[in-house]
């Protein structure tokens, strides 16, 4: 029998109360976190300093970008090169406390990123001792079983693809010296910034066979991706898989952070990327034993359909499956359909490069699964080869098949992953993906006899043909792998080249269902707050690709199709007018619309973007391909169009009329985020009007006042209660409301608070949503009394320019129960009963209501 939640869902440890005369402690499960994303240029003391700010805004946890230590330089914490230590350049260790200590005086608590997936190949390589040891001892380091290594292939060494090119020629830019590691001198070899140990007993041979003595091959770095012999994140070689799944290994890399947490000084985790793990569920599980239960969310991207396993003993997600479903709550799926049209009529792509959106996430999985990631594949096919070879009923498969039949499964699996555990019978659901993907895979081969290979390896993914090191190791690594696949294939490929709306193109979206409707968003609360009460939900993150309102502006493209179209063609009839012209259509509508986004032309940050963009979908350029006469061609493009004044006006009338709308979206979907089941996470910025695109642009330091003026901030909260005025002022106060209401009514927004959807009736219904959080005195079942455990009321406009164009609200009208109803954004009270929608958002689309005192 399948688990219920309920079984599994860890009880929460509560930390130590603060000591008399301090502020309440921070609660188990946060009302609501506030992301910080810490590098050198805003440390831990300046996390601190921000500290009674959002106190005041009503924050209950900060939420810190990964804390160990990291390369130096490291503006996002990823990269973990010592798990025994706080990064020095945030401020170390006594910071970290410095700033829990001030959290606590304030009510907050502390959740902390981390990081077990992977940890970095840093240069100099002597910043990680684990890494460092493997390389100079070989598989016989204390630290061999740290990594994923596969030592029976390169000559029984880990590839290192460093060089910059070909070893002849690099030869005489290496050199051997002496270097001092950890306080201790050691010959070394030197390679421009690297530092590679020297075997012991090699260190007095010559070039180059000194080189054939190491545990290490230096290599090409051209080589990765056919020749890697290491897990890797996704396609970076310089991240390095750690294998968690190992207890010893579990310990050592947690130790400091459990430390934390025992202390007081870490309240709760963040898990990044746990489908990278070769046991995601026994992680979780190990992790749950070690905190005590405390609250732990994972970055878990939920494709369609696809539950949360209901064993993995977290609070939830981090919350990508929320953004997906607020998003769309703003989205006109008609729109968004004829956006499409306007896209392929524009840019005249073919279907598999941009012009389609399945064909071209089709297209994108096979090159991603057969040149990015040919490495994995490898492995895999030399594992099903040795399983094959040594059983007479599986023999003569030959390699080219069982690649053929890995790619064709891989390729074939619309999630991220399975969840197969060796020993374990594979989940139903598993199954099901893998069978449905077998019949294409079948398909790849002409010869149906040659097509048992496709049964073969999903046999070996499910772990259906028994125990052993190759079979362990074959389920284990095929599902990783197809983790890698799905984000590579679709997040970092696809999106990049299909952009009718680029706003859809979210981690954790799905551009051929764009928008979400009230009723498929209230099942989808309903759900959360039945089996995952406590998850997180989000909508901007160091991860999105363009910010919620970015996002909020674009979602407007949704209901005016017909006019970005007619504005896209105008404008572009002007391109080539005394400046450089787009080099193709598909950058031009691509650099248009996100100017739109973005709300003006801004150069400096439009540039990165888009070159980001061009590389990532790889039709001109790339990363490792990079042709720099395009890439020079895009920025002048961007450039020229930024710096010519009638387009820049153009730009600016174009955005002026979507305004209203954007900012009715934007302070819609805040609402309902801060109000709907699970916890609200807040991207640092967010509170007011935040207009980011993708990293490193959404990761720049924040600037927080400083010293805090509580009085002022009291004050600036004020300046939002209208219904015009500037979106940062009325975001914040609608913010700084439902944040400090959740702090005030826990009892409301968490696990007991229940959801129930309200439906407006009328003409224009479809354009209202509304529910009602927490219970109480009604007497109607719903919660909707007047006394202090009546619930709040959210309540907002969604696709307000169609509203407009329809002629407004008519006699729609929302019943509120119980009664009567105060809105705490604009002081305005709302008798009980059916109440018009004109009025309820005459000071504003989005309304949050409380039970009027008697």
């Amino acid at each position: 029998m399948t688990p219920t939640p309920e079984q599994h869902r860890p009880e929460q440890h509560r930390p130590e109360p603060a000591p008399a005369g301090t502020a309440p402690a921070a609660p188990a499960v946060p009302t609501a976190t506030y992301r910080l994303q810490l590098q050198p240029d805003f440390p831990l003391s300046a996390a601190e300093a921000a500290v009674p700010r959002l106190a005041a805004l009503g924050v209950s946890h900060l939420h810190l970008s990964p804390v160990l230590q990291a390369c130096p330089g490291s503006t996002h914490g990823y990269d973990v090169v010592d798990h025994t230590r706080i990064g020095e350049e945030i401020g170390g260790e006594d910071a970290l406390r410095s700033l829990a200590r001030t959290a606590r005086a304030h009510g907050m608590g502390l959740v902390v990123d981390v990081v077990p997936n992977h940890m970095a190949v840093p240069v100099p390589e002597h910043l990680s001792e684990p890494l460092w040891e493997v390389l100079r001892d070989g598989p016989g380091s204390r630290f061999a079983d740290w990594f994923d290594i596969d030592w029976a292939v390169q000559e029984g060494r880990l590839l290192l693809p460093v060089l910059g090119g070909r070893l002849g020629p690099e030869l005489g830019a290496l050199e051997t010296g002496t270097a001092t590691v950890r306080g201790r001198e050691e010959r070394v070899l030197r390679y421009h910034d690297h530092v590679f140990p020297l075997r012991p007993g090699t260190e007095d041979l010559p070039l180059p066979g000194l080189l054939e003595h190491q545990w290490y091959r230096l290599a090409w770095w051209r080589l990765a991706r056919t020749e890697l012999n290491h897990r890797r994140f996704f396609t970076i070689s310089d991240l390095i898989g750690v294998r968690v799944e190992d207890e010893a290994v579990f310990a050592a890399t947690h130790g400091k952070l459990l430390e934390l947490v025992r202390d007081g000084v870490v309240d709760g985790l963040r898990v990044d990327h746990p489908d990278g793990l070769a046991d995601p569920r026994g992680y979780l599980r190990r992790l749950h034993a070690a905190t005590g239960g405390r609250w732990t969310v994972v970055e878990k991207i939920l494709g369609p359909g696809e539950p949360l396993p209901a064993d993995w003993p977290c609070a939830g997600t981090t919350g990508y499956d929320a953004l997906k479903h607020v998003d769309g709550l703003f989205v006109d799926p008609a729109g968004a359909a004829r956006l499409a049209e306007v896209w392929t009529d524009f840019a005249r792509l073919p279907a598999t490069l941009g012009g389609n959106w399945a064909a071209t996430v089709a297209r994108a999985t096979g090159e991603v699964v057969t040149e990015d990631l040919a490495t994995e594949v490898a492995r895999l096919v030399r594992a099903a080869d040795r399983v094959c070879s040594k059983d007479p009923q599986l023999a003569d498969h030959a390699p080219w098949a069982l690649r053929t039949a890995v790619r064709g499964l891989l390729a074939g699996i619309p999630v991220y992953r399975p969840y197969v555990v060796p020993g374990e019978p594979a989940p139903e659901r598993d199954a099901a993906l893998l069978e449905a993907a077998a019949g294409p895979a079948r398909a790849a081969f002409a010869v149906p006899e040659e097509a048992h290979a496709v049964d073969v390896v999903r046999d070996l993914a499910l772990g259906r043909l028994g125990r052993g090191p190759d079979h362990d190791d074959f389920a284990v690594r095929f599902a990783q792998v197809s983790s890698a696949l799905r984000a590579k294939a679709v997040e970092d490929t696809a999106f990049y080249r299909w952009h009718p709306l680029l706003g859809v193109n979210e981690v954790g979206g799905d551009p051929a269902r764009p928008g979400t409707s009230p009723e498929d968003f209230h099942a989808f609360a309903a759900r959360i707050q039945r089996d995952w009460p406590a998850t997180a939900t989000v909508l901007s993150t160091h991860d999105t690709k363009r910010s919620a309102d970015v996002r909020a502006r674009l979602a407007v493209l949704s209901e005016v199709p017909e006019l970005w179209r007619e504005w896209l063609e105008k404008e572009s009839a002007a391109d080539g007018r005394g400046r450089p012209a787009a080099p193709d259509r598909q950058v031009e509508y691509l650099v248009r619309q996100t100017a739109v986004g973005l709300g003006h032309c801004e150069a400096e940050r439009l540039v990165p973007a888009v070159l980001k963009s061009v590389r990532e979908a790889r039709l001109r350029t790339g990363w490792t391909t990079p042709d720099p006469d395009y890439e020079a061609a895009v920025e002048a493009f961007v450039r020229g169009l930024c710096e010519d004044e009638e387009q820049v006006a153009a730009l600016a009338s174009f955005t002026a009329v979507l305004e209203p709308y954007a900012h009715a979206n934007s302070l819609g979907a805040a609402l309902v985020h801060l109000t709907m089941p699970g916890v609200p996470d807040l991207y640092q910025g967010s509170e007011r009007e935040l207009l980011t695109l993708v990293d490193p642009d959404n990761r720049r330091p924040v600037d927080f006042p400083r010293p805090f003026d509580a009085d002022g901030f009291e004050r600036s909260l004020s300046l939002g209660r209208g219904p015009t005025g500037n979106l940062s002022d009325r975001k914040l106060r609608l913010t700084a409301t439902a944040l400090r209401l959740r702090r005030e009514h826990p009892e409301w927004f968490g696990a007991g608070g229940g959801y129930a959807p309200l439906h407006a009736r009328g003409p224009a219904a479809e354009h209202l949503l509304a529910f009602l959080r927490g219970g109480g005195d009604g007497g109607d079942g719903t919660g909707g009394g007047n006394g202090t455990a009546g619930g709040a009321i959210t309540a907002v406009v969604r696709l307000s320019r169609d509203l407009a164009q329809s002629g407004g609200w008519h006699d729609t009208v929302l019943d509120l129960p119980g009664g009567p109803w105060t809105d705490l954004i604009t002081g305005a009270v709302h008798p009980a009963g059916p109440n018009r929608a004109s009025a309820l958002f005459a000071g504003g689309p989005a309304v949050l209501l409380v039970p009027t005192p008697r």
